[in-house]
């Protein structure tokens, strides 16, 4: 049976690896240095067995060190758990000050020996606790230091309170990188848990804004094919079934979040202007025109269904005339793509007399600019308007992503 664990304890000690991997960095690279120092000696391996209990040692508090932060700084901002770093540095620096006094008596003394050449010619030769003066007309002197347990308390305060700044500093540092560490990290994953709220947020809008296409397109349809019913084409209306299933099994398998390449939002337009071509087969003349280098382009799906819909609405259905409804997409020098549907009069190739059109709500275009904008943001652009020799205009600038 697994021992239960306290979810605030584990929550509390969730950066483990993230100290475990700091505290082994930082004594390992004081460990290197005290490598590198004993090889310049002549009694390197007492030197390694002195210096691997201070580095235990160390290692063992600077554990502490990130317990005591852990605990008591769970949850409280970077100045208090700086705070609480700084005195739980300050207590580890004294207890390896203490331990090392109490152990330092217990060591093996070093053979290394240290030969100081003093101005007045003398030669001053120290090994372990023994210093010998050589000096050149006289027996050389040796004098023997105290251990530590042999000197006064005062002078042994003074030794602790010397050790214990400078293994202050130490833990000081290694407190100062930890909480760097984790302050950095919490940075990170605050900055992509907006990025992700922001990218949930944007599907939300895109799909909102796809699914506002689907009753608005579903209505006109069926309001064409009621027209024929009631008019007596039941040949029309039966094409116009077969197109409009055929329309709906394609689109609604689509993602309302996924992009779609321009060819098959062609396709999908395509389906819907064969719909509307039954309804009018003598005022309905359709042209497109793409490159076939810009077939495989990333667009939202169903983005030109909206336009499509009110150049058919406020175009062919209010004009008696015949109508020219074209979709043409180019290339721009800046890596981005220009899709634009033109209707307008048509007549033997001739452009004829303004049409008045777009009397409506605009929600269809309104629909169009937000979910261009949701998908590519700035560098998207969406105009629209009536164009000088007569007609109306959209235009969609957007960049050139390919597909997948």
């Amino acid at each position: 049976m697994r021992p239960l664990r306290h979810p605030l304890v584990t929550a509390r000690f969730a950066d483990w690896p993230l100290a475990a991997k700091s505290i082994g960095g930082f004594w390992a690279v004081y460990t290197l240095t005290v490598v590198a120092r004993a090889m310049l000696g002549d009694d390197p391996g007492t030197v390694l067995q002195n210096k691997l209990v201070t580095i235990s040692v160390g290692v063992v508090l600077t554990g502490l060190v990130y317990v005591a932060v852990a605990l008591i700084g769970s949850g409280r901002g970077i100045r208090n758990r700086a705070l609480i770093a700084g005195g739980a540095s300050f207590v580890a620096a004294c207890g390896m000050a203490a331990i090392l006094i109490l152990l330092q008596d217990r060591m093996r003394e070093s053979r290394e020996e240290f030969r100081y050449q003093t101005k007045e010619g003398s030669v001053i030769v120290g090994q372990g606790r023994s210093i010998r003066i050589e000096r050149k007309a006289d027996e050389p002197l040796v004098l023997t230091l105290p251990k530590l347990g042999q000197l006064d308390a005062n002078e042994r305060l003074r030794y602790a309170a010397d050790t214990a700044v400078i293994w202050f500093f130490f833990f000081a540092a290694w407190s100062a990188f930890y909480i760097a560490s984790v302050a950095q990290n919490e940075a990170h994953g605050a900055r992509r848990r907006a990025a992700d709220a922001e990218a949930a947020a944007q599907a939300a809008q895109v799909r909102a804004l796809r699914y506002q296409v689907n009753p608005h397109f579903l209505f006109n349809t069926l309001n064409s094919l009621s027209s024929l019913v009631m008019s007596g084409r039941s040949d029309r209306a039966e094409a116009m079934l077969l197109a409009l299933s055929t329309f709906f099994r394609t689109s609604l398998s689509l993602d309302p979040a996924a992009d779609v390449t321009l060819a098959q939002e062609i396709d999908l337009q395509r389906l819907y202007l064969d719909i509307e071509t039954t309804r009018f087969p003598d005022r309905l003349h359709v042209e497109i025109e793409v490159p076939d280098d810009l077939s495989d382009a990333a667009l939202p799906a169903l983005i030109l269904q909206p336009i499509v819909e009110n150049a058919i609405k406020y175009g062919v259905s209010n004009n008696r005339k015949k109508m020219l409804i074209r979709i043409e997409a180019e290339p721009l020098p800046d890596e981005r793509m220009r899709v634009s549907v033109t209707n307008r009069l048509a007549k033997a190739g001739r452009l004829q007399l303004p049409v008045a059109t777009h009397e409506g709500t605009g929600l269809g275009l309104a629909n169009v600019c937000q979910r261009l904008d949701a998908r590519f943001g700035s560098r998207a652009q969406c105009r629209f308007g009536p164009i000088a020799e007569g007609g109306y205009k959209v235009t969609l600038t957007m960049p050139v992503e390919k597909h997948g």
